[in-house]
């Protein structure tokens, strides 16, 4: 062990001398009340360290004590339906023995030690195994059997295994002789939040994350495997919107990472969450779900080490097997604890004071994510998917962290504040959001909901830009200086707009839209836009066909219950063909 001496304090950046022979990431205690941190720069015996917890009352003179070993996170049952700080400290379990008030240098356990599990073994001994294989279960939720797998880089015959029974996560339940000696697994890892954890291939992303959100699966979808950004002004939805997707996403496994919210904002997710019934199972949400929770009022240096956090926890269960998805709110916050300690380490800042390497680190974030074959004898299709909000000041999407995300990420839902004074959510802007995985998921579309749904979502964007242009000439002369089919136009993409994108994340019914009702319901108003402008043709005048009663019928097509739907929608279709050819 290694101990120096502190020389300088400058917030959560403290310098000490008499650290050689420590590395780069190396994770240190500071001071008399241990505190941790971790070394980011080193420069002869002197070491720059930025400490995750409140430095106030340090002085220099007091004691550092290395570690040996990066910023790990323990991995093992007891992950799934906690609450952690940024550094992957239990606030459940610092709550009951501290109060609501984080002690400065506690040291509590991630994850129970205590606690015995029941495992049971899925190999036999003599059987050859490597890493990412899966040697035991633990049913760790009522939702999740948690796999326990060997570690990586590790290969060779189950020389023992243990029985079926209870098991804490230290016990050793196998050993694996391997060319260079025999390796003892225990259910717990430990693993390097800022190194990636390995995998075979990366597969392309062609598999649609199904969410139930009509605007985000119809016209912006997200592939399993991809990576979005939702940048908004503040009240837009940024946060309403992501719990939406966690709670309805078809992902196994939900990390929310709350990075630098306020602290009234997190409050609500951790009361909510915990009451939240899992809608696939009707389990409680909190069996699949992970939450990080770093504040805006929490030290600053441990919001920067959160996502990494989070997204090393979502690899762990991607290797598994599983789907995971990682809602990070807000990536700009987390930016801004990067701007802060550049400056104290006095870095020549970049665009706005954000350090040079704000890209290059946001792409690191992203670049996690993917569809992929596990690494192991077995082939396992998984994937991470995440989902990044930005809060750009004032709700510029020119400021750095929004441009730099938008070179990485492959969808952009852009919230709107002026949608969200409308009411309409989710406040999602149809003309500048966009979608780069359109194509990629054009045939799970076609082949697994309906053939037209490309020709219908491209119909649809074609209508809402026509719209743009239509309002400006509305705003100089009125509408009745517009040409008949140009009303009709008006006509549709109000549906488009009222009836279809805008969804109520409260109603039973409307909180989640599967796919084949969304298709169906797009289709019925671009059939109504087709038989009107029919019609129109045949002389009618845009006034009767406009006052047609089915459009009644078309708005409330997102409150018919999924059982219903199919026959009612039918009724409805054969509403405006018949309607529209009577005018």
């Amino acid at each position: 062990m290694i101990t120096g001496n502190i020389i300088k304090i400058a917030g959560p950046v403290i310098v000490a001398n008499g650290m050689k022979g420590t590395q780069m990431h190396e994770m240190v205690k500071v001071g008399d009340d241990k505190l941790i941190g971790e070394i980011i720069e080193l420069k002869g015996d002197t070491a720059t360290i930025q400490v995750y917890e409140e430095t106030a009352g340090m002085k220099p003179g007091e004691h550092i004590e290395s570690t040996g070993g990066p910023l790990s996170v323990e991995l093992g049952p007891g992950i799934l339906g906690s609450i952690f700080d940024g550094i992957q400290r239990p606030l459940e379990t610092i709550k009951m023995i501290t109060g609501d008030y984080i002690k400065r240098g506690i040291q509590v356990p991630s994850i129970p030690k205590d606690k015995k599990w029941s495992f049971k073994p899925t190999v036999k001994v003599g059987e050859e195994v490597k890493g990412g294989d899966v040697i035991g279960e633990v049913q760790e939720t009522s939702a999740i059997v948690h796999k326990i797998m060997i570690p990586p880089k590790v290969e060779g015959a189950i020389k023992s295994i243990a029985g079926e029974g209870d098991y804490t996560v230290e016990e050793d339940i196998a050993e694996v002789e391997t060319s260079t000696g025999s390796v003892k697994v225990q259910m717990m890892q430990k693993w390097p939040v800022r190194v990636g954890r390995p995998y075979k291939k990366k597969l392309d992303p062609d598999i649609p994350l199904v969410t139930g959100q009509r605007a985000q699966d119809t016209f912006f979808p997200i592939a399993k495997g991809g990576t979005s950004a939702m940048p908004g002004p503040f009240g837009s939805g940024k946060t309403v919107t992501q719990q939406q997707l966690a709670k309805w996403a078809d992902a196994d496994i939900i990390v929310y990472v709350g990075c630098g919210e306020r602290g009234n904002e997190m409050t609500e997710v951790l009361t909510e969450f915990p009451e939240l019934e899992d809608p696939k199972s009707g389990k409680p949400l909190m069996d699949r779900t992970i939450l990080i929770a770093n504040t805006s009022n929490m030290p600053v240096a441990a919001r920067e080490a959160c996502v990494y956090t989070g997204i090393t926890i979502a690899e762990y269960f991607r290797d598994m097997g599983y789907d995971v998805a990682l809602m990070a709110d807000s990536t700009s916050r987390w930016a801004e604890a990067m701007r802060e300690i550049s400056g104290r380490l006095e870095e020549m800042p970049g665009e706005e004071g954000y350090p040079a390497y704000l890209a290059s680190r946001l792409a690191q974030f992203y670049e996690r994510s993917g569809r992929i074959i596990t690494i192991g004898t077995e082939d396992k299709e998984s994937s991470v998917t995440i989902v990044g909000a930005v809060s750009p000041p004032g709700g510029d999407l020119s400021e750095p962290v929004t441009q730099n995300t938008l070179r990485i990420s492959k969808v952009f839902w852009a919230l709107d504040a002026s949608l969200a004074d409308k009411r309409h959510f989710p406040s999602i802007d149809w003309l500048q959001s966009y979608s780069l995985y359109v194509d990629s998921v054009e045939d799970w579309w076609n082949q697994g909901v309906g053939e037209e749904w490309r020709n219908h979502r491209d119909e649809a964007m074609a209508l809402l830009q026509k719209e743009s242009e239509l309002q400006e000439i509305v705003q100089l002369v009125g509408p009745d200086a517009l040409p008949d089919k140009e009303r009709i136009t008006l006509e549709t993409t109000r549906m488009i707009r009222e009836d279809f994108l805008q969804q109520n994340a409260f109603h039973e019914i409307d909180t989640y839209c599967p796919p084949k009702k969304q298709y169906e319901m797009l289709k019925t108003i671009i059939m109504f836009q087709e038989h009107a402008t029919a019609a129109l043709e045949r002389g009618a005048a845009s006034s009767e066909i406009i006052a047609v009663p089915v459009k009644a019928d078309i708005g409330r097509m997102k409150y018919i219950p999924e059982a219903e739907f199919d026959e009612k929608i039918k009724e409805i279709q054969d509403k405006v063909i018949k309607q529209c050819s009577e005018v």
